[in-house]
């Protein structure tokens, strides 16, 4: 004869015990969350430059937070627009446009300092990796009268990442594992959530990734994937 052990749901006492713990989990942290969530505000004000703050947003977005700094972000974008300040180097230029081009109509005449006479883009010579890989994203933000600008440049930058990657010899995998990834899709088109899991994964890897921010993140999707659980059972039941 088979024994029938009382499930939980039968016993209230183990109910309330359980909902009381998990209570006082999801409250711990959420002030955990918060306090994580001023530290990274005040990396965002602090920053040196505002390449630095580009850079930060960047990794915000990719990681699924950037939505938790919408104020912080948005002021920031809007001095930079607003200062039209020219950025010397290919990648603060693409990054920048790429990061503005979301929220406002940027020219692609920011990219003018790298073409010759002839509006042909000049790129021979240039050994900036990051700049490169997201030059190649920009290309995919373009609008129709602005593709064909682009047809040489993201032929170029294909080209130039693929043999990147084949040569590469340097013991830090980021950079390269970026570039497979946006060459087997770009950022652009991918599922934002799926990126952002995919994101953690590589952060994690990286001995100097800032661990407040990579705390934040995993506490945040950790409560999201916890919060959509509770709505299948929900849903289920």
């Amino acid at each position: 004869m088979s024994v029938r052990h009382p499930s939980i749901s039968e016993h209230p006492a183990a109910i309330r015990w359980f909902q009381a713990e998990s209570n006082a989990a999801g409250k711990s942290s959420e002030e955990r969350a918060e306090k994580l969530k001023e530290e990274v505000r005040l990396m965002l004000d602090s920053a040196v430059d505002s390449v630095q703050q580009l850079e930060l947003i960047d990794v915000l977005q990719r990681l699924g937070s950037s939505y938790q700094f919408e104020d912080e972000i948005k002021r920031i974008l809007d001095r930079v627009y607003k200062n039209k300040h020219k950025q010397d180097s290919l990648y603060a230029v693409a990054l920048e446009f790429r990061l503005l081009r979301h929220y406002y109509d940027v020219s692609a005449e920011v990219f003018n300092n790298f073409s010759d006479e002839k509006g042909n883009f000049n790129l021979c010579g240039c050994d900036d990796c990051k700049g490169i890989v997201s030059l190649y994203e920009t290309t995919f933000l373009l609008k129709e009268e602005e593709s064909k600008m682009f047809h040489f440049v993201r032929n170029f930058t294909v080209s130039y990442l693929k043999e990147y990657i084949k040569d590469m010899e340097d013991e830090d995998e980021y950079v390269p594992t970026l570039v497979k990834h946006a060459l087997e899709l770009p950022l652009h088109w991918r599922v934002p959530r799926l990126e952002a899991r995919w994101f953690i994964d590589v952060c994690e890897k990286r001995h100097d990734f800032n661990p407040t921010l990579l705390e934040l993140v995993k506490l945040h999707f950790n409560t999201l994937q916890a919060t959509y659980q509770q709505d299948l059972k929900y849903v289920l039941r």
